[in-house]
């Protein structure tokens, strides 16, 4: 083991970090069973080093009965056994720290899996102990409790409300809570002893040595006095996904002193601990009331994800965002995947609402956007797999095990697509995943030509322009947390957007996307050092030696230019 060393003390690193986002039952398997582990992650964090990012988030690895992909959990101290040891988890850290990469985990404050020792014990106990009050129990409505104690749906379809079993197996006329999947109950975060139990949870970790969370359904743990009923239309309907609407159960002003007791726990190391939250609200302000000094530190910006391959719309998040968060002094934090949506070359494709996707042109336009949101300030997150260019991954129907698909009859619960499992070397069984021939869901044929394998060494592969991206990013003085201006001339264009990022010392990268299906031409004064292109058609051309140069960018391309300092021009 190697001996633990945190990366080079920065306690602002995490304000324009680019931290990539592993799920680990499907980045790489180590001992061959077809399901990825953590030493299967050790293996490659060479890998993650070479690529350039500062940080690895690591979605759950405790132990849990895979009901919802790990976000069910039985024991947040212990780690699931097919996934590796605590051992393992140690190695990791040390690890990952030697090679300057810090490590985040996830953390699922919101619900519990119904395996959950607290849960377990509910069920054999008298009602209203204090076990039931750990969790949000409530009488039901009608004769003898019968019907639920309100309206309230499942994220992943149907009521939100199960009617609990006595231990002698007679129905009780009391019903718990779950936002989620029946097995997934919610907490009661008005209880001091869940308060305490993760105050607990979180200095573990801490000490064990891992420098933050990202925190599941940040939004959701404190629901409105009384468990109203929800009078909005929209909340009764089988809703895909979280959405921003503000509901009794989303987004509840009580959530705030939660976050500032945990935010106290963060800042009382040495180095500071951070957190990252995944906050879906209704608005630009709401987000950033989650980011006060004394609360999160960031959180992910949903509104750019779901911005599209749209202009002016991507502008006007961009400045809506940055604006609101500067307000309360945190940095913004952009995001195109997770392993909750489709994966951005695919949802970025055209014909991808018709259900024909062009996946050329989705790749030319995901390489593309993704050069675009490393240019913006502020942090980034990238999902496994889309530096390889990976589209949305087809699957049979029987092998889907995503709990919204079983709830809403195969209507709904598409993230399983996303979640397949990475190819490492094309001709290997299951790509290289593992020693084995198996993954725990069928990796597509065509995956085998966007192995790292393949792509590694290949100046036009997706691979290594994510590196060429990640490369300029840390070693270019403007990028980073610094300031950003709009390109003017470029502001009447709805098909090109342009952006400046400046250094104190004068120099600065010009950014440019152009979003349009036509070649652009640009008049050049912007940079003319370039630094990295998405895309082949991309020139910087002088008609004759008097004249300016200009710049010839092909559709759905974006470009990074250095600009020299003033005094070098």
């Amino acid at each position: 083991m190697v001996e633990s060393a945190r990366p080079e003390s920065d306690a602002l690193w995490w304000r324009s970090a680019v931290i990539y986002q592993v799920y680990p039952r499907s980045f790489s398997d180590h001992d061959g069973d077809g399901l990825g582990d953590i030493p299967g992650l050790i293996a490659k964090l060479d890998y993650l080093a070479d690529l350039g990012v500062d940080a690895v988030w690591v979605s759950p690895f405790y132990s849990s009965p895979l009901h919802d992909g790990g976000y069910d959990v039985t024991d947040y101290r212990s780690i699931d056994e097919r996934l590796g040891t605590m051992a393992d988890v140690h190695t990791l850290i040390d690890q990952a720290h030697a090679r300057g990469i810090r490590v985040l985990m996830d953390i699922v404050p919101n619900h519990t899996s119904s395996q959950h020792e607290w849960f377990q014990e509910l069920l054999v106990s008298e009602p209203h102990s204090p076990a039931w009050d750990r969790y949000l129990v409530r009488a039901g409505q009608g004769e003898s409790g019968c019907l639920p104690p309100n309206n309230w749906r499942s994220v992943f379809h149907g009521e939100a409300w199960t009617q609990l079993t006595l231990a002698d197996g007679s129905p009780s006329g009391s019903w718990y809570l779950h936002l989620f999947d029946s097995t997934q109950p919610d907490l009661d975060w008005t209880n001091a002893e869940v308060i305490e139990e993760f105050h607990d949870i979180l200095r573990f970790w801490f000490d064990v040595g891992i420098d933050g969370f990202r925190i599941d359904v940040a939004h959701g743990l404190v629901k409105a006095v009384g468990l109203p009923d929800t009078d909005s239309p929209a909340d009764l309907q089988d809703d895909t996904m979280i959405d921003e609407r503000r509901t009794p159960y989303w987004d509840q002003d009580g959530v705030h002193e939660i976050y500032r007791g945990w935010r106290a726990i963060a800042d009382s190391y040495d180095e500071p601990r951070i957190f990252c939250g995944e906050a879906w609200v209704e608005s630009a302000e709401r987000l950033a009331r989650y980011l006060h000094p004394n609360e999160l530190h960031t959180s992910f910006n949903f509104e750019y994800l779901k911005a599209g391959w749209d202009g002016p719309r991507m502008r006007e998040v961009i400045d809506q965002t940055i604006a609101t968060h500067a307000s309360v002094g945190a940095p913004p934090t952009w995001v195109l995947s997770n392993h909750d949506v489709i994966r951005h070359r695919t949802r970025l494709a055209p014909g991808y609402e018709t259900g024909s996707p062009d996946l050329e042109r989705g790749l030319r336009r995901a390489r593309a956007a993704t050069a675009f949101t490393l240019a913006l300030p502020g942090s980034a997150y990238l999902y496994q797999g889309e530096e390889l260019g990976l589209p949305e991954a087809a699957l049979p129907d029987e092998d889907r095990q995503d709990p919204a698909w079983l709830r809403s009859g195969g209507t709904d619960g598409f993230r399983d697509g996303c979640r397949v499992p990475l190819p490492w070397a094309g001709a290997e069984a299951s790509y290289g995943f593992g020693p084995g021939p198996r993954s725990w869901l069928p990796q597509p044929e065509e995956w085998a030509g966007l192995s790292v394998a393949v792509q590694e060494g290949d100046e036009s592969s997706t691979l290594e322009l994510y590196r060429r991206l990640l490369s300029a990013r840390r070693s270019e003085p403007a990028m980073g947390e610094g300031s950003l201006d709009w390109i003017g001339e470029l502001a009447s264009e709805p098909s090109l957007l342009g952006l400046r990022r400046s250094a104190p010392d004068g120099s600065g990268v010009d950014v440019i996307l152009n979003l349009g299906d036509q070649i652009a031409r640009i008049p050049s004064t912007l940079g003319t050092n370039m630094l990295v292109q998405s895309g082949d058609e991309v020139a910087i051309l002088a008609e004759d030696p008097t004249a300016a140069a200009h710049l010839v960018i092909g559709p759905e391309t974006c470009v990074w230019l250095r600009t020299a300092p003033a005094h070098e021009a």
